[in-house]
């Protein structure tokens, strides 16, 4: 059986203060004199009566709705940045807000219809992501409205945004190296050549830790960011004579390639080849023996971006989250 809902004017009776008081305590407004006896009154009354507020009127009072939406393409639904999203929603709970997301294939009709519906929801703010770090256009449907770009940055940098700091990261894979004593038969497993900014940015860290030693990569296998061709591109490199000391491979997909090419080589990794890698991945974990890679930090990112968004001042400027090593058993010093 229904109940009637129970009101603020209810909250007030029962502590016997006005409508007004009773509102203030609720709301967490300081802009008048309260005693503590009556704020305590107040929220005693409204524990006993199990009041809840009545959302949907206070949106209609304040314009706030208390939700956030997070636009993205395929980020919503990809298992690899599944802690982007649970970041975000736990973030946005915390701050007592409800997370609307809305992915769009990187389709940008869906993507102006999503952004639109959302509009229409009353939602306050916005987070705009992408599965992977690059440029990026919002609709201009967002113009004027609260936004943190995730993952993503624009050309005119006039919207805060949160990425990954890769450029550290590609340092961190070659300290890690430099520290077991590897000097000169470095090699890089990846397109060096590539647009991709992650890899743009992993590999000046690397150029910039080796050249502060005096050192540089020995060399670059290509082959593009999936297993099998890393694959077809190591046992190329190892039939033609290459004896690598090392491999830094741009993603753990490519360092899974690399472990069958080394493996069936007759190389075994770590004592006669070291790997390290980037993303850390499932996969990392899973390989044997298990993969040193450089984290993306899914969560925190995710975490940042809504406190970012529900902060007390939106500074445009773009803010780069470490990347964690994980280090396990494939790295060792040079055989």
């Amino acid at each position: 059986m229904a109940t009637d809902r129970v009101t603020l004017l209810d909250v007030a009776r029962r502590a016997g203060v006005s409508r007004t008081t009773a509102s203030f305590v609720l709301t967490g407004r300081r802009d008048m004199r309260i005693s503590v006896d009556a704020e305590q009154r107040v929220m005693r009354a409204a524990r006993e009566l199990s009041y809840r507020p009545n959302l949907m009127a206070r949106a209609l009072r304040t314009r706030l709705t208390h939700t956030i939406g997070l636009v993205s393409d395929t980020i919503a639904s990809e298992p690899f940045a599944g802690e982007v999203v649970r970041g975000s929603v736990a973030t946005a709970l915390l701050h007592r807000h409800l997370l609307f997301i809305g992915e769009t294939g990187g389709d940008r009709a869906t993507e102006k219809q999503v952004v639109q519906d959302m509009l229409d929801r009353g939602v306050d703010g916005f987070v705009y992501a992408a599965m992977y770090t690059r440029q990026a256009r919002p609709p201009a449907i967002l113009r004027g409205h609260p936004m943190v770009l995730l993952n993503c940055l624009t050309r005119n940098s006039r919207r805060p945004a949160v990425i990954p700091d890769e450029l550290e990261a590609g340092r961190t894979a070659a300290r890690v190296l430099l520290e077991y004593g590897h000097r000169d038969r470095i090699f890089l497993v990846g397109e060096s050549g590539t647009g991709v900014y992650a890899g743009q940015q992993r590999l000046a860290g690397i150029r910039a830790a080796l050249s502060g030693e005096g050192l540089r990569l020995a060399g670059t296998v290509e082959c593009l960011w999936w297993p099998e061709p890393a694959y077809a591109a190591v046992a190329r490199f190892l039939r033609e004579g290459g004896r690598p000391t090392a491999l830094i491979c741009l993603n753990d997909r490519v360092a899974f390639g690399a472990y069958q090419a080394l493996q069936e080589a007759g190389r075994d990794v770590p004592h006669d080849g070291s790997v390290v890698s980037f993303d850390d991945s499932d996969l990392a974990s899973w390989m044997r023996p298990a993969l040193t890679s450089i984290a993306i930090p899914h969560f925190e990112l995710g975490r940042r971006a809504v406190e970012l968004l529900l902060g007390d001042h939106l500074d445009t400027g773009v803010e780069r989250v470490p990347m964690p090593l994980r280090e396990r058993a494939s790295v060792a010093g040079p055989g």
